[in-house]
């Protein structure tokens, strides 16, 4: 099962499509949703790690609160520390009714990190996840609207959302194993019931046809030479428009000759290298990589990324934010390793010493990770 199939059910519907508009609610076995963020495991990250803002704000009635109402400062080796959560602080105000918000969880907490690794890879769209703790009854936020696309889906308790649709406003009730789609510019808000809530939000950071073009004329525009305009043209604008018809067209004869081709593959590159690398376990991996043998259990690290491009008598393969080059004679050992989630240096199409050579090398970038 894919990130997205685990989200909406039906990856088609969003793959390669423009967002839908309406709220899509899907059904899945709780346990895959809930193992993702449970009820302890917050209270682990809330009451027992040195979490700091902003990783960590808390709101009620509607406006966030204050850090300096549930954190303190510290001191590590002599070097001040502040923003440190205060668990008794925040605690305290949780039971009063304020809602506890995790943000950017798919920068610290494993779970959350591999589903949103794996997402950005099948949408081609950057990601990001958030959590709310809310106590029951309670509303952490009036009615209001995101800038992006959102994935919603509950762990623990249940939660009243109220969302504006189309057709006006509906309620859906949300429990572990059914996760919400809303697009960008719904407004909603959401209330728990009878027990404590707790529920993640991914949201989808679209990239857009606009951006893309932008980006790509950018090159363009900027080859423009960054001349003064003439004096005196307050008076006789024609010596702008005259001056500014050439310049345009010139603009255009460059345009024509962009490559769409190479356009892509920049913006392919640009999205791949802005992703932090995601390395859960390579401590292991790199302290391992040298013991690894023709029989050595292998897997494709999830969510890492690898494009292969073809250089006439080389290949690039991109990593994400590192790339390596490689001879064109291994393009159909990395094929190998593209297409299977887990494999042995002896399952691929090369030599016995080649094939260890580049298993731990994939090891050491981050690729493949010893099973």
């Amino acid at each position: 099962m894919t990130a997205l199939d685990l989200l909406s059910g039906d990856a088609q519907t969003f793959l390669g499509k423009v967002w839908a508009s309406r709220v899509h609610l899907h059904r899945t076995d709780p346990a895959d949703l809930v193992g993702l963020l449970s009820l302890a495991d917050a209270d682990h990250l809330l009451t027992s790690t040195a979490i700091r803002t902003p990783s960590i704000r808390m709101a009620g009635d509607g406006k966030v609160l204050p850090e300096s109402t549930y954190t303190r400062g510290a001191t590590i080796a002599g070097k001040p520390l502040s923003g440190l959560v205060d668990g008794r602080k925040a605690l305290a105000l949780f039971d009063d009714g304020a809602t506890v918000v995790f943000q950017g969880l798919h920068r610290y907490w494993p779970p959350l990190t591999r589903l949103i690794a794996e997402l950005e890879l099948e949408l081609g769209h950057p990601c990001q996840a958030n959590a709310y703790l809310t106590p029951p009854g309670a509303q952490g936020f009036a009615v209001h609207s995101d800038s992006h696309d959102v994935f919603v889906f509950q762990t623990a308790g249940s939660k009243l959302w109220e969302v504006h649709g189309q057709d006006g406003p509906e309620e859906v009730l949300l429990e572990p194993g059914l996760s919400m789609y809303l697009p960008t510019g719904t407004p909603h808000a959401a209330r728990a019931q009878e027990t404590v809530s707790l529920h993640v939000t991914i949201g989808i950071n679209q990239l857009t046809w606009r951006g893309l073009l932008e980006r790509t004329l950018a090159s363009v525009v900027g080859g423009v030479p960054a001349d003064h305009l003439p004096a005196g043209y307050l008076d006789d604008p024609a010596l702008l428009s005259t001056g500014l018809a050439e310049r345009l067209e010139q603009v255009a004869d460059a345009l024509r000759a962009v490559d769409a081709e190479a356009a892509v593959e920049t913006e392919v590159r640009r999205f791949l290298t802005s992703r932090p690398p995601r390395l859960t376990g390579g401590l292991r991996d790199v302290i391992g990589r040298r013991e690894v043998v023709a029989t050595t259990v292998l897997r494709r690290r999830p969510g890492h990324p690898c494009v292969l491009l073809d250089r006439g008598d080389v290949v690039e393969v991109l990593l994400g934010d590192r790339a390596l080059t490689v001879p064109a004679r291994i393009r159909p050992a990395l094929e190998e390793v593209r297409g299977r989630e887990e494999l042995t240096p002896g399952d691929l199409p090369l030599d016995a010493e080649s094939s260890l050579v580049l298993c731990r090398r994939l090891v050491r970038e981050g690729l493949l990770e010893i099973s």
